[in-house]
């Protein structure tokens, strides 16, 4: 039993006839009785019965015909996924990104990407940037999200923001009172602070430091967004990514330039060693884009 043999007998079925079998296979009518000829012995029972110069199919060739048809449908489903692959390369983009990009730039990327390309399926990690890293470099995700702390080597990479951090805080904590921040207006306050190993947190420690101010940490944490959270409820402040402030300032929270400025950089991340699908391609431009109109409240 081969393919070919089994596409005759469908053709059968379908049109009731191998003239007509014939013409949809783009053979000989001769060549179709052949195919069926040798499907019947290969099964070893009929599947036609010969009335009046007619094919008409047997009880069993009616059995065997609904298990071709399963087939059949298996094989349009690989022609589906085999037209996804050669229009985006997957038929599934998988992405992830560290916190500070997750709340509100990232979400914004998807939705515009949703509505050109509704059918393809995404699934969206948030995470450490080192676990980023990794992912990407493993092949388990398609496009990553990390900060500049991260090993770079094992991937594609490129500059994707670079922003100037802001002091966080309550509405009613006297620094609100600044339009801006600088160092010395930081001396005794009590300080939300990244973790240790973020390179911001590297830039904001020297900045204080060169500014003769010890820092009095409180409280640490990888997040901005949490950052955000804490200083919105105390009278603690802390420097935050401005993209991971989105949604705080409608609750309250206050945020000030701080100067000499501290910049937080984030980087796109492809695997390696490969060639990008068009569906990494078209996801790629509406990351820019969203980073492009993205402004802080």
């Amino acid at each position: 039993m081969n393919f070919r043999q089994l596409e005759a007998f469908h053709n059968v079925m379908i049109s009731g006839s191998t003239v007509r079998a014939a013409e949809l296979m783009n053979v000989t009518q001769p060549a179709v009785s052949r195919a069926i000829g040798d499907l019947e012995l290969s099964l070893g029972f009929a599947l036609f019965d010969r009335v009046r110069g007619r094919l008409v199919p047997t009880p069993e060739g009616q059995l065997f015909f609904r298990e071709v048809g399963e087939s059949y449908r298996g094989i349009a489903h690989l022609r589906s996924a085999a037209a996804a692959i050669r229009e985006y390369g997957s038929g599934v983009l998988r992405v992830a990104s560290l916190a500070a990009l997750s709340s509100s730039l990232v979400p914004n990327a998807i939705q515009a990407f949703r509505r050109n390309h509704p059918k393809i399926r995404i699934t969206f990690q948030v995470a450490g940037s080192a676990q980023v890293r990794n992912a990407v470099a493993d092949g388990q995700i398609d496009v990553g999200l990390a900060a500049d702390e991260i090993e770079r080597s094992g991937v594609d990479s490129q500059v994707f923001t670079t922003q100037p951090g802001l002091i966080a805080m309550a509405p009613n904590h006297p620094l609100t009172r600044r339009d801006r921040i600088g160092p010395t207006d930081l001396e005794g306050v009590p300080l939300i602070g990244l973790t240790p190993e973020d390179r911001a947190r590297h830039r904001f420690d020297q900045c204080l430091a060169e500014g003769g101010v010890i820092p009095n940490y409180i409280i640490e944490t990888p997040n901005s967004a949490t950052i955000c959270a804490l200083a919105l409820s105390g009278d603690a402040v802390g420097l935050v990514n401005p993209l991971a402030v989105s949604g705080f300032p409608a609750q309250g929270l206050v945020t000030r330039p701080f100067l000499p400025r501290v910049v937080f950089r984030s980087y796109l991340l492809f695997r390696p060693d490969t060639q990008r699908s068009q569906l990494v391609r078209d996801f790629a431009a509406e990351l820019v884009r969203a980073r492009n109109s993205f402004s802080i409240e």
